[in-house]
């Protein structure tokens, strides 16, 4: 669902390519996808004839660079190569590609022997925030926007992933391939975990479920001897009273 509210978004921008004839008219469309509402994959508009023409244009590359930071890249390689000469992000940008780069870090934050936790420390250094309130308003931002599901947890100063949104583009080569194949065992190892926790629950229900039973066949039993033993007691009274009765008779 998010990979296709994504794609959605970034359709008026794929249209647009085929009028983006200068390197210019290019540069100002990738910028204007990568502000845009819910864009978050760049590989269709990436892989065009006219976004790819940008590679030699001395004055506009670096806008092809960009596009590749926001597609598989992370705030952190954006800030390490913008002495280079990156276009400057503007406020809806910096917000996207920290949510990005948060997403990549999610993806990374666990495998199959660890804990699914980001360290407030970590984060605020990856994403270049300046404070904790920051980073939690970031995170809170990705969770409304669907790319995370997490929780915080201030007092131990993480954030706790649940899972992340399949919505990062894959970088060429083979480095690539391992990065995803390590997100797959990730995600794998967290199946295994929520599912021995719920077959766990699962368990204590069934117990508790038999105990209750346990306790209510016992009480059920308790009654009927109670019940019995009071049939008992009255049909006992019954016959000496019948039988006074008829020895009275008797005697008078």
């Amino acid at each position: 669902m998010e990979q296709t509210k994504s794609l959605n978004a970034l359709e008026p921008f794929l249209a647009l390519t085929k009028s983006a004839t200068s390197p210019r008219a290019a540069a100002d469309l990738i910028i204007r996808a990568t502000s845009a509402p819910n864009t978050y994959l760049f590989t269709e508009l990436l892989q065009t004839q006219q976004i790819q023409a940008l590679a030699s244009s001395a004055e506009f590359a670096s806008y092809l660079k960009l596009l590749q930071i926001f597609s598989y890249g992370t705030y952190s390689s954006y800030i390490e190569e913008a002495s280079s000469g990156l276009p400057a992000l503007n406020d809806a940008q910096k917000l996207k590609l920290r949510q990005l780069s948060l997403l990549t870090l999610a993806n990374g934050s666990s495998d199959e022997t660890s804990s699914p936790a980001l360290t407030y420390t970590s984060l605020i250094q990856n994403l270049g925030l300046p404070n904790a309130r920051e980073l939690e308003e970031l995170v809170i931002s990705t969770i409304y926007a669907g790319l995370i599901n997490a929780q915080l947890d201030p007092k131990n100063e993480q954030v706790l992933i649940n899972s992340v949104a399949p919505l990062r583009d894959v970088a060429p080569g083979p480095a690539a391939l391992g990065g995803l194949l390590s997100s797959l065992r990730a995600w794998a190892g967290r199946c295994d975990a929520t599912l021995q926790s719920l077959e766990e629950q699962m368990a204590q229900v069934r117990a508790e479920a038999n105990r209750r039973a346990a306790e209510g066949a016992a009480w059920n039993s308790k009654m009927d001897t109670l019940l019995k033993e009071e049939e008992k007691g009255a049909t006992a009274s019954t016959t000496n009273n019948h039988g006074k009765q008829t020895s009275s008779m008797l005697t008078h």
